[in-house]
């Protein structure tokens, strides 16, 4: 599978907002994931696998 999904599609998914992802990302708690022709950030199934990961571990949800 190879859908790629935004940003917004990504936090809804979490529960949490677009800003939070990318306050992780500019901190470097998430890597940065790829960006379209327009510079939109682009999440793979890889790296919302990653932000799951990690958004389980500090909240244990």
């Amino acid at each position: 599978m190879d859908e790629r999904l935004t940003i917004t599609e990504v936090a809804e998914m979490l529960g949490v907002s677009p800003k939070t992802l990318a306050r992780w990302e500019k901190v470097g708690k998430i890597s940065k994931p790829k960006r379209d022709w327009r510079g939109w950030r682009v999440y793979t199934q890889h790296d919302i696998k990653q932000i799951k990961e990690f958004h389980e571990a500090v909240f244990e949800v």
